[in-house]
């Protein structure tokens, strides 16, 4: 995840990945070693919300919803595709517009949310939500911003971008 190159320019951050077990498997069946669990999402400045099948079994989980203790007045909390459901699980998306991918367009909107159809990216405050796996590059951008500024933002996207397109690598 290109997310990890903020490090370059900003050494004190980090970025982890947090869940249940001490690895989980991806949908493309890729091993996945964790960093923590999820409870430490309470004291991160940003949280991100993957996407993925699994997404639509645990958006339903209590208990696992429960472990999360989230603040977006202080935190920067955004999802990726089907991640807008446990959004819109944990209460974080009411009252708001979100996008997510077309296949969980209407699991979306059974919470209320007024969905988007035709935007990749959709931001309140410091609450967004993407869609479409390009749309990360647009919705790390925004992260970084809100957490550091346009020049940080500016950086780490021109570092992923194809040769042409971005500037000179940051590593």
């Amino acid at each position: 995840m290109y997310l990890n190159r903020v490090r370059l320019i900003h050494k004190d951050f980090q970025v982890k990945l947090v869940g249940t077990a001490a690895t989980h498997r991806s949908s493309c069946g890729i091993e996945l070693a964790v960093q923590g669990q999820i409870e430490e999402c309470k004291d991160a400045d940003l949280v991100f919300f993957a996407s993925g099948s699994g997404t639509r079994a645990i958006y339903k989980d209590k208990n696992y919803l429960k472990r999360f203790d989230l603040d977006p007045q202080k935190q920067i909390i955004c999802s990726m595709c089907s991640g807008a459901l446990l959004l819109a699980a944990l209460g974080h998306l009411d009252g708001l517009s979100a996008t997510t991918y077309p296949t969980v367009f209407n699991e979306l909107r059974a919470f209320g949310i007024d969905v988007i159809e035709d935007h990749h990216l959709v931001a309140h405050g410091n609450i967004a939500t993407a869609a479409g796996c390009l749309a990360a590059v647009d919705l790390i951008g925004w992260a970084v911003e809100k957490l550091y500024d346009e020049k940080t933002k500016q950086s780490v996207i021109a570092s992923v971008l194809p040769v042409g397109q971005g500037q000179v690598c940051i590593y």
